[in-house]
């Protein structure tokens, strides 16, 4: 059966914002400060900090102009030699630095299957995403086989900025893809409210089978199978991308599932006053270009017909940062007093922080101040233990210490 949804879908050229009359969440802090993490290593453009789940305790971090690197979880370790090189398949450029290598996922199973999934621009086309399948090599499995790419799905990009690009898994199994409204400034062309582009959207798709000559297939549960939309001024009608799980979104970096219980954590980069925090629920809408954060801003029609709209857990004023990092919720041991929270930065004015959630009232009740070292925080990541680290562009990991 084909359900209809009626989305109005318009150019928004400038904005406005209004306030909000909730209350905000406690600003504490935390004796919480960091350290170089791994200090005799350097990497160039670190993104994604992450680990395959396979017992091994390694770590790998992907680098922005293609490259992808292994190390043992040992702070005095002095190699991280490479696991995969697709640098010449990979664009980058400092002058339009949202693109590159962005986005690293091991597969649940890899440790039987040495599957894993790669998000980069490829050179092959101008501002064209993709996310491949990569496997080990069979004569050495501690490295990638480069030749075994599959492209499982490419996406077309107007722009060079907003591109997203963090890939992962939930529990369920399937690969969530997080992309943005495809650049520029003011979502010209009203992709965080169209659901018949995967743009200004997160995506989740089954990676293990195939279907309608895709290599991938869409999960039965995804919130728009067999949805129709009414598009432009003529009022057509158009069938929604089945692989969307939610939407509304600016740019999301980046995003993670809390390994205790499945949460999705997504935080979007606002544009003009406000950066947000958002638990993302299946077909949810998360508002851009409608409004930032919870503020109104569109300047075509008025903010009284918003009850449809997923309200962030947390926001913050331009004043307080201008760039918001997204983080992962601690499950480690070795600072206790950051277990369960979600720790984030802001990639401007370098300021860490740890928001407290009350995952049963669905609110987020203090806000923590870290210690920082307002250097500019590029992503965060964890290894197999919990553990969270963030990246700087200077090549650096840090972690987190108590300070009591």
């Amino acid at each position: 059966m084909i359900k209809t949804v009626q989305l109005t879908l318009s150019l928004a050229l400038a904005a406005c914002t209004a306030g909000y009359a909730g209350e905000p969440v406690k600003e504490l802090a935390m004796k919480v400060g960091t350290e170089r993490a791994f200090p005799n290593l350097e990497f160039d453009r670190p993104v994604v900090v992450t680990h395959a789940g396979d017992g091994s305790n390694r770590i790998f971090v992907a680098e922005q102009e293609g490259v992808i690197r292994v190390l043992t979880n040992d702070q005095e370790t002095e190699e991280a030699p490479v696991f995969l090189d697709i640098d010449e398949r990979c664009v980058y450029a400092d002058n339009q630095n949202e693109e590159g290598l962005l986005g690293l996922a091991f597969h649940p199973k890899f440790r039987e299957n040495g599957e894993f999934f790669v998000y980069y621009n490829t050179a092959s086309a101008e501002h064209v995403c993709q996310v491949s399948r990569f496997r080990i090599s069979k004569d050495n499995p501690s490295v990638a086989d480069p030749n075994s790419e599959e492209v499982i799905l490419k996406i077309p990009q107007p722009f060079w900025n907003h591109n997203g690009g963090t890939i992962a898994f939930g529990h369920d199994g399937f690969l969530y893809v997080g992309l943005g409204d495809g650049g520029s400034g003011n979502d010209p062309n009203g992709n965080g409210q169209n659901l018949t582009t995967v743009l200004g959207a997160i995506l989740r798709i089954d990676v293990d089978h195939k279907s309608d000559g895709m290599n991938y297939a869409i999960p039965k549960d995804n919130p728009f199978i067999n949805t129709e939309v009414t598009v432009g001024r003529r009022n057509q009608k158009a069938p929604a991308r089945p692989e969307i799980y939610a939407y509304g979104f600016r740019n999301v970096w980046r995003l993670s599932f809390d390994s205790a219980n499945g949460d999705l954590w997504a935080a979007d980069v606002g544009q003009n006053l406000w950066e947000e925090i958002n638990i993302v629920r299946n077909g949810g809408n998360y508002g851009w270009n409608i409004r930032e954060a919870k503020h109104w801003f569109r300047p075509d029609g008025n903010d009284s017909d918003n009850s449809s709209l997923i309200d962030p857990i947390h926001e913050y004023h331009h004043e307080t940062g201008k760039s918001i990092t997204g983080g992962e919720v601690y499950r480690g041991s070795r600072v206790s007093e950051l277990q369960g929270k979600y720790v984030y930065g802001d990639y401007v004015s370098g300021k860490l922080w740890a928001l407290e959630y009350d995952r049963e009232a669905g609110v987020a009740t203090a806000n923590y101040a870290l210690e920082s070292n307002n250097l500019p925080v590029m992503s965060f990541g964890s290894d197999e233990s919990g553990d969270v680290y963030f990246t700087t562009p200077f090549g650096m990991l840090f972690r987190f210490v108590s300070t009591n």
